[in-house]
């Protein structure tokens, strides 16, 4: 297994007029999804002041980005109007530009989301489709010069489940996430400001997503730094067969070999937990 921690040292993630160093210290992306029917968190945050005291709460727990989402991406949804998207998502990004230092990503596939919440000071878009629902995005993200994460997908979550056929599940993933990274350079997007994320539970079987992290060190070839959402998804509990609430241990050994095998943001909705168990791993990878 090639020494992780070396290859994590050398990114620099620059969105807007903001920088984040990776590397040593994996930074915990905190999940706040402002929608009735997520999968763990659906209406928890629905309420503007809920959703702030959650974000307060995640910066407090370590937290160094914030990504907001208006929209379920679960297996089998079939997504919002880009109104309805832009109600619930708006609000909450401008009432947290203003009040906290944190950086805020956009978890959305919509270029007219996205420019709205770019709009209002978020520094980052978490695109599920890695620019292929709309391509446009791309021009919206080199406008506002944020950064990206490129997530691989097989295709909408309505019936992503249903295209897991894979050659090989790393080497298709990371020949996917290559033409979506340079899909982006193409439109002007900062190639500093480009994260991949190989999207676990995206399309992909539970054995799949078990071999994408397993093999995560493959993906460091690419050259852009990796992100990596495991928490608490439906592979943990077929795995230990344990509902989504009882999935905190199953998530946490997922993060402590995804940071050993390359990743250098991990996408968690317990993020005081993840903040531990990143420290650790961190402080162990460091040692000499």
């Amino acid at each position: 297994m090639k020494n992780a921690n070396a290859q994590r040292d050398s990114y620099r993630f620059e969105f807007r007029d903001r920088a984040l160093n990776l590397g040593r210290d994996t930074v915990i992306m905190g999940v706040l999804n402002v929608t009735p029917d997520s999968f763990y968190d659906g209406g928890r945050y629905t309420n503007i002041d809920d959703a702030l005291r959650g974000v307060e709460a995640m910066v407090s727990d370590g937290a160094g980005i914030i990504d907001i989402g208006g929209e379920s991406t679960r297996p089998g949804s079939t997504g919002v109007s880009e109104a309805e998207e832009l109600g619930r998502v708006l609000p909450v990004v401008t009432e947290v530009c203003k009040r906290f230092e944190v950086p805020v990503s956009v978890d959305t596939t919509k270029a007219a989301v996205a420019e709205a919440a770019l709009g209002q000071g978020a520094s980052i878009i978490n695109d599920i489709s890695g620019l292929r629902f709309e391509p446009e995005l791309a021009c919206v993200v080199a406008k506002y010069k944020a950064g990206i994460v490129l997530m691989h997908s097989s295709s909408k979550p309505a019936d992503m489940q249903k295209k897991t056929d894979y050659r090989s599940v790393v080497d298709d993933v990371a020949h996917s996430l290559r033409d979506c990274v340079e899909r982006a350079l193409q439109s002007g997007i900062n190639p500093k400001g480009i994260v991949i994320d190989p999207g676990i539970g995206f399309g992909k079987t539970v054995e799949q997503n078990l071999v994408l992290i397993k093999n995560l060190d493959r993906f460091i070839s690419l050259g852009m730094p990796i992100l990596l959402g495991t928490s608490r998804k439906s592979f943990i509990g077929k795995v230990l067969d344990l509902g989504v609430e009882e999935r905190l241990e199953g998530t946490a050994a997922t993060v402590a070999l995804a940071i050993r095998n390359g990743a250098s943001i991990i996408r968690a909705h317990d993020v005081l937990f993840m903040t531990r168990v990143a420290k650790m791993i961190d402080s162990i990878l460091a040692a000499c």
